[in-house]
């Protein structure tokens, strides 16, 4: 499955402006980076893969439609599927953006 190109100018949209912003194909989708680091993707496998911080985990996934990613097997804190529902407004992007934002923002750049 491809990515929902739809999807990635949503998010384009609420990162134009953002200092280091760039954008990379990767795990299938189209990532979009801050300083090298990926904050959010418009995930291959639909809906949006979000990078926050590992702590954070268990309280992100208590919202409707956030889920950890599971990678080889393995769900991963700090890598979270974020469904399509849950980011059918704007408004809920923006949130869901900000929070991949804020946390490739706190790692060193690359």
């Amino acid at each position: 499955m491809a990515y929902d190109t739809e999807l990635a100018d949503r998010i384009r949209d609420v990162l134009v402006g953002k200092a280091d912003f760039t954008e990379k194909k990767m795990f299938g989708g189209l990532a979009f980076l801050i300083g090298g680091n990926m904050a959010v993707s418009a995930s291959g496998q639909g809906g949006m893969l979000l990078r926050a911080d590992p702590s954070a985990s268990d309280d992100l996934c208590s919202n409707p439609g956030v889920e950890r990613a599971v990678m080889q097997g393995r769900a991963m804190d700090g890598w979270l599927r974020i469904a399509d529902t849950a980011i059918a407004s704007d408004d809920e992007l923006e949130r869901w953006v900000q929070v991949g934002v804020l946390y490739a923002s706190s790692l060193p750049p690359k």
